[in-house]
């Protein structure tokens, strides 16, 4: 089962995903023409995927479920929990009807042990990796691994940190999953990572340099979209941006000021930007073309 179009993640509208949240975020979605929403899920457990999955449905919207796991259920200091935590939200993402899981699949946001990562938590990841991707097999999904700056986990923060592991792991449905976020950080050029994860990915984050409104940041934004037509990527394409975002994990991924004036700026001239450009590469049909399909 394959994700691909244009999508937008759902701290656009709420981070915590909840009855009211899903009534708001997935009408939005159709009225700004959206393929997929990335459904972020903080407690998978609280989801109501019946009513979830009945919007999607009346609404004809695909979803991406995202998280990471908690820091007292990872790899590599609670293997087994970590993988009944992963497991459990499989089923919740199967639930709702997700093609794919991805995020920090492989640890927790603020997993830093102050030095790289060991030989064995590498060991200690893949082998919760592989069984939580043999998992979501069962269910028809595929799970992604993002890679995430250094501030924020140290097992996954570069492109080839992330295929390595993918190769590593051996499983058909595991791929790659980028953000321009973290790899305008990580990454010895944007196009590098892109070119280095080929094959390996499906996935990517669109988001500005500094979270907020595409196109009003630093990213070199064609040589994004001219690396993913160079290795004919098909897969879906998420922008992302915090304008929502609780305390509880704001100190985590480091938002606490606002990172655009409104949300519709983001939705029309953000989105819009990020369309034109795709459609400049040949990534997407543009508006015209569509109409005429």
């Amino acid at each position: 089962m394959s994700v691909s179009g244009f999508g937008v993640h759902t701290a656009m509208w709420a981070m915590e995903w909840n009855r009211e949240a899903a009534e708001f975020a997935i009408p939005e979605a159709v009225k700004h023409d959206i393929d997929f929403l990335e459904i972020t899920m903080l407690d998978p457990e609280g989801v109501d995927t019946a009513h979830t999955r009945g919007l999607l449905e009346r609404h004809e919207v695909d979803c991406v479920a995202s998280l990471g796991l908690p820091l007292d259920r990872l790899p590599t200091n609670d293997p087994e929990g970590a993988l009944a935590f992963l497991k459990m939200a499989i089923d919740t993402s199967d639930a709702i009807g997700a093609k794919a899981m991805s995020g920090v699949l492989y640890g927790g946001i603020g997993q830093r042990t102050g030095t790289a990562p060991t030989e064995a938590e590498i060991d200690a990841t893949a082998r919760v990796v592989r069984d939580a991707a043999a998992y979501a097999k069962t269910r028809g999904m595929l799970y992604g691994l993002e890679a995430v700056n250094r501030y924020e986990n140290h097992i996954l923060n570069t492109a080839d940190q992330a295929v390595k592991l993918c190769e590593k792991v051996g499983a058909d449905n595991l791929f790659v999953h980028l953000d321009t976020y973290h790899m305008n950080i990580e990454e010895k050029g944007l196009a590098n990572g892109i070119l280095r994860a080929r094959e390996h990915l499906k996935y990517i984050h669109l988001s500005a340099s500094d979270r907020g409104t595409p196109g009003r940041d630093t990213i070199q934004w064609d040589e994004i979209f001219g690396a993913l037509a160079a290795i004919g990527f098909k897969g879906g394409m998420a922008m992302e941006s915090f304008i929502t975002v609780p305390p509880q994990i704001a100190s985590a991924l480091s938002v606490w000021r606002q990172v655009a004036p409104a949300r519709e700026e983001v939705l029309n001239d953000g989105l819009g930007f990020l369309r034109m450009k795709a459609s400049q590469y040949g990534l997407i049909n543009s508006a015209e073309e569509k109409k005429t399909a």
